[in-house]
């Protein structure tokens, strides 16, 4: 089936009421969830940079500015943004004078990126790549959608040189107990109608529980630094409605 004629299918099992593949009453996981990832982002490829806009009141563009600038980078690096959708990290890479490459599993995605880097579709568990050939990477909003997290970082560890810088942004929980609940409220139940007003309901009804695909953020500063980024750290954004990872590639 070719690329448009599964989209097609994908719209039209939408509008009949039958359940997509990321439309279901638990989280998937393994190869399920990596399938479902997929075509859910093809579907809401098309207004993604609008809802993202809207249901974070333009946070986001703020949170990414500050995923590129953690990356402290020289200028001309090549840096590696995964799972890049439409390109709005790649643009801040370029505008801070680096050389992106938009790589992501949806193929719905890098046809709406258009930050005018070259694209690469690819499972990001495994990078087509040399060792040591990049000198950084970003990631935004993606983590909690891998199958395997260690995995992952391994294979950042693989594609970075020594010395090299990684910034990895993501959707957090407020540590703030009334901040949390409301949180929780919004991103539970106002999130979803946005969604679904304006784009695929059931999407914007997994990604706010998708969040439970994430581990402590102790746990993921450990696995990093296990992958070969021994300074690795985390940081909050936004009382912790969003995190960022950070650390830099060891030598050897």
């Amino acid at each position: 089936m070719s690329e448009r004629s599964e989209r097609i299918s994908i719209e039209a099992r939408r509008f009949s009421g039958e359940r997509t593949s990321w439309n279901r009453d638990t989280l998937p996981e393994g190869a399920v969830k990596v399938h479902a990832v997929r075509e859910m982002f093809d579907a809401i490829a098309p207004r993604y940079d609008l809802v993202n806009r809207i249901m974070t009141f333009r946070l986001d563009v703020r949170w990414r500015r500050q995923t590129v600038a953690a990356l402290s980078l020289p200028l001309d690096s090549v840096v590696l943004d995964l799972a890049s959708g439409t390109g709005d990290l790649c643009l801040d890479l370029t505008r801070a004078g680096h050389r992106p490459i938009s790589v992501d599993l949806s193929l719905g995605m890098l046809k709406a990126d258009r930050s005018g880097a070259p694209r690469a579709q690819a499972d990001i568990l495994r990078l087509p790549f040399a060792g040591g050939s990049v000198d950084g990477v970003t990631c935004g909003f993606a983590l909690r959608n891998l199958v395997e997290l260690p995995a992952f970082f391994d294979e950042l560890g693989r594609v970075v040189r020594p010395g090299g810088r990684i910034a990895l942004l993501d959707v957090g929980v407020p540590s703030n107990r009334l901040i949390r609940v409301g949180h929780r409220l919004y991103f539970g139940r106002v999130v979803p109608k946005i969604g679904g007003w304006l784009s695929d309901p059931a999407a914007y009804r997994y990604l706010p529980r998708s969040v439970a695909y994430l581990p402590p953020a102790s746990t993921m500063v450990s696995c990093l630094r296990r992958s070969g980024f021994a300074d690795a750290r985390h940081r909050r954004f936004t009382f912790g409605i969003a995190q960022l990872l950070t650390g830099s590639r060891s030598a050897g």
